[in-house]
This record gives structure tokens, sequence and C-alpha cells, in this order.
């Protein structure tokens, strides 16, 4: 399977893949939203690791594993809940997610993210795969009392740095039976599988298409497992998918002057 990064390299970003587990960077040459090939090997020296897509939108599904229904003591929902994540929002790994100083608790959510190919607009659910690039993790980073207090997620899910993304994207990996897991200073805070979604990945690509035009590079955050809980400035995250790999980043106090947001 492919593994599509983007990274900075001498101040410039490029795509690169990695062949399966492969630890050699090699130039992709093409279009990773279309036709590639693979290029030569690159040299690893002075590589920064970016997030794998800079999407137009992320898509993201609230209460869609049957434990954390439960553990927010709300019945299954007959249908996908979807909120919008803003494209600033978007950091890579080992970015710092920013606590700002007015959003009182800051949660993380382990995720499983699809990555689009291609425009996708009213699509049937059994041709979704034709419009899946690969699959990626992320880190639905949420502030949880304006979350309450809001009762719609837009301030609670959006500020700067909310949504980390990576470290790569898997094409062709099969999103069915995933385990999914977050790790917070190296305690396992989250653990599932992507068997306890409610709605399953072609399902949500077929729904949020009938409402929204989905455009290549944008990601669907198909929610997250029981076991959510807050961070702190000093915390380190992790976020594991199964045959992706871990997502970390750092957890820092807000020290703009700007009344608690982020520069």
């Amino acid at each position: 399977m492919d593994r599509i990064f983007r990274i900075e390299q001498n101040g410039r970003p490029k795509y690169v893949l990695r062949k399966d587990d492969a630890t050699q960077w090699h130039r992709l040459d093409g279009d990773p939203f279309g036709d590639y090939t693979t290029g030569p090997a690159i040299e690893d020296e002075g590589v920064r690791v970016l997030s794998p897509v800079q999407p137009s939108k992320i898509v993201a599904v609230g209460l869609n594993y049957r434990d954390h229904a439960r553990e927010m003591n709300k019945p299954l929902p007959d249908e996908p809940l979807l909120f919008l994540k803003p494209s600033t929002a978007v950091i890579g790994p080992h970015d710092a997610i920013v606590m700002p100083s007015q959003a009182g608790r800051v949660d993380y959510e382990a995720e499983l993210g699809i990555v689009i190919r291609k425009q996708a607009k009213a699509i049937a659910a059994a041709e979704a795969a034709q419009y899946i690039l690969g699959l990626t993790c992320v880190n639905d980073v949420t502030a949880r009392e304006l979350q309450a207090r809001d009762v719609q997620y837009t301030r609670a899910k959006g500020f700067d740095t909310f949504a980390p993304i990576g470290p790569c994207i898997v094409v062709g990996l099969d999103g069915s039976a995933l385990d999914v897991e977050s790790v917070v200073n190296g305690e396992r805070r989250q653990a599932s599988n992507t068997r306890e979604l409610i709605f399953g990945l072609h399902h949500l690509v077929e729904f949020i298409s009938s409402v929204m035009t989905l455009l290549p590079g944008d990601v669907i955050a198909t929610g997250t497992p029981s076991g959510i809980g807050p961070v702190a400035p000093g915390d380190r995250v992790v976020v594991k998918v199964e045959g992706i790999g871990e997502l970390v980043n750092e957890v820092v106090a807000d020290t703009s002057m700007l009344g608690g947001l982020t520069s």
C-alpha cells in the first residue's frame, strides 16, 4: 500500500511516498489526487512532516460510535450528525495544540479520517470507494465547556490548531475493522475499533455528498469512540489508527497577547 506524506524540505512543501512499511522516502511524480508514479529516492535530511492534506473543509461526524453515545448518555442517531471544522484549524504531526485562554476544558478525540480523491456530489455508497484517496488519523480537539454552552459546535471545534491530521494518507486500506486509540502521556485513554461505527465509511460519503460537494483533499472525520477526556499544557497526545501510524502532538498554553486567540 502507498503511504502519501506531505513534507517540507529546504523550505518547500512536496508530496512523497513510502511503500508499505518502508522507511525510505520517494518522490511522488504526478498528482496525488489523480495519476502518480513513484519517483527516485530522496534524502530525509531536513524533512519536516506536514499535514498530509490542506482541506477546504473537514466534515466531522458526531456520536458515530456506539460506546461513545453511551458515554455521552445520548440515543443512537437515526442519521449521521454533521458539523464542520475550518481549514484554519489544521495542523500536522508534532505541531502544537494551543489551548485558548477562554476555552475552558479541552478534550482529545481520536478518529479515523477519510481523504477525498475527487469532487463528489450525490454519490451512492456503492460508488464511494472511487472517491476516496485513502485514510488518515485525525484528532478532533474540542473545547468541551464551550460545546455545552453554545449547543452548536462551531466555536468549540473551530479554534486554530484544533484539527491535527496525519501523519500520512494510506491508499488501499480497508477501514471497516481498524483499531482506533488515543494515548495521553503514555496512558491509553481510548481503545475501540471501526466495527463499532454506527454509520460506515461508504455510507458517510453517500450521506455527506447528498448535502454538500466534497472536494479533493477534503477530510471526513468519522467520529470518536468512548474514553474522551481533558488535556493540559505539557501533555503529549498520540492518536493511533491501525495500519496508518501515530499522530503525535504536544499541548501548549496560549501565550499570545490577543485575548486568547492564537496568532
